[in-house]
């Protein structure tokens, strides 16, 4: 029987595509997740013309043997049938409110094509997160010791410390291409390391050879020049990939069975490369110049009402784009930042976002208490301290996108931060940690890590107090009294 027969078949016997969790593939096998393992017919799948064998060896898992090649073919079936290869919202736990009301929220948003295309942004660089969290603290500790103590060099002990927070940094910076290669094949269904390896391409310094021969190389400023190692970064990669996953997916379907281990993978490099190198990067590195020469000319501008009234403007609106999901494509400007000057300037204004709410719900604490809303006293009691430490969702969800207005407020009290954080130019090393957990990374300001990080702190306080002191104004006691 052909590939979609046999796979039709394999799901049947497995309870039907309704009993499918997930479905994904090793270098043999098919590698299958069950919802009701009683409905797994072990005896009929070894039957099927195709399956070399089973291992059942544990419940709710089932691993079908079909061969090298035919694995993966199969597993791109299942991909195009509608099963997912990882678990995916559904597996979400609902049994806080602020939990189930984020839930409600992103099912009832609508998906164009350009929320979409954010939302993938997202997808593939969210995972990352953890990898440019621990990079930008360590850089952000490295510059801070490098300040305060400019001798550390001198120091055995300082200066062992100093090179294991850059060598830890330098590990995810330097790869950033690769890891978001992987991803992004993950994402778009691409053989992972395949991904990796056209990611990783990018910075090689091949790519300056090969622009030396054809002559778009610039000697003099290699920075401007038309193709370079490193030229559109993260963009690159990501579109790079999507296109390599179509090549690749093309090529298999066309090549037998016992050689495709062999053949898909190198005719797919060979056919990604040309148009990587000579068009793609190219094009992307115009769009990674032009985002950075934009952010640039706002949120580091020499006109400090410029950048007043960016931060103003950027931090109120950020609690709605996260509502909306809008907010998956600032990772990717980040990213273009990060690669590009080391730091980043949009994300300390963002992070007011989450202070706002702060001073948002200790006003609504008081008024909750003052008219015995035990309720939502006890609701903001668990969310509180989250939301000082810079983990936002339970405010956002169980607190002002609910009771409507003070989502508003929160909103507000924020941008007074933003604009201020923006006036003094802080900047951080990484984007992820808000709240007091961001000190030790906002320190890339022009005006030194310690002052960077003071001014962050006195940042944090307005957003608290303005937060606390609009909510209070606009927000009545009779609509906490009713939340």
């Amino acid at each position: 029987m052909s590939n979609e027969e046999l796979v039709k078949r394999l799901l049947a016997e497995c309870g039907g595509k309704d009993n499918i969790v997930t479905a994904t593939n090793c270098m043999t096998r098919l590698r299958i997740q069950v919802r009701d393992d009683s409905l797994v017919r072990d005896d009929a799948l070894r039957k099927l013309d195709g399956v070399l064998g089973i291992v059942h060896d544990r419940s709710n898992f089932i691993e079908v043997v079909v061969g090298p090649g035919k694995s993966r073919k199969c597993a791109d079936i299942c991909a195009d049938m509608g099963v997912p290869s990882v678990v995916g919202a559904s597996g979400l736990s609902t049994e806080n409110d602020w939990q189930a009301n984020k839930a409600a929220v992103k099912a009832g948003q609508s998906h164009g094509r350009i929320q979409s295309m954010l939302k993938t942004f997202g997808e593939i660089f969210v995972p990352l997160i953890p990898g440019v969290i621990a990079a930008g603290l360590c850089s952000g500790l490295a510059t801070l010791l490098a300040q305060v103590y400019p001798g550390y060099a001198d120091n055995s002990f300082w200066n062992i410390v100093y090179n294991l927070l850059s060598l830890i940094n330098a590990s995810f910076m330097t790869y950033l291409t690769a890891w978001a290669g992987y991803r992004a094949a993950e994402r778009f269904g691409a053989t992972p390391i395949l991904g990796g390896m056209l990611g990783m391409m990018t910075t090689l310094g091949n790519i300056d050879n090969i622009s030396k021969i054809i002559g778009l190389y610039n000697e003099a400023q290699p920075l401007d020049a038309i193709l370079r190692a490193g030229r559109g970064g993260v963009l690159a990669v990501v579109i790079g990939v999507w296109f390599l996953a179509k090549i690749e997916k093309a090529v298999r379907k066309h090549i037998p069975d016992n050689l495709d281990i062999m053949f898909t993978p190198l005719i797919t490099l060979i056919l990604c490369v040309i148009p990587y190198v000579f068009i793609i990067m190219p094009l992307t590195g115009f769009v990674s110049t032009g985002l950075c020469w934009v952010v640039e000319q706002v949120c580091m501008s020499a006109n400090p009402i410029v950048r007043i009234v960016a931060g103003f403007i950027s931090a109120a609106l950020f609690l709605p784009m996260v509502a909306m999901g809008m907010h998956h494509g600032l990772v990717a400007l980040y990213t273009v930042q990060l690669e590009t000057l080391g730091f980043v300037t949009l994300y300390p204004a963002l992070a007011m976002a989450g202070a706002g709410q702060v001073g948002t719900a200790i006003a609504i604490f008081l008024k909750a208490k003052k008219v015995k809303n035990q309720r939502l006293c006890s609701v903001i009691d668990g969310a509180l301290p989250a939301g000082i430490l810079g983990v936002g969702e339970p405010l956002i969800y169980g607190v002002t996108l609910p009771m409507g207005k003070p989502f508003f407020t929160a909103g507000l009290g924020a941008a007074f931060g933003g604009a201020f954080v923006m006036a003094m130019q802080v900047a951080s090393t990484t984007w992820g940690p808000s709240g007091i957990l961001a000190f030790p990374v906002m320190t890339a300001s022009p005006n030194g890590a310690v002052m960077s990080m003071v001014y962050y702190g006195i940042g944090l306080i307005i957003s608290y107090g303005m937060g606390f002191l609009i909510t209070n104004a606009f927000v009545t006691t009779e609509e906490v009294a009713q939340a």
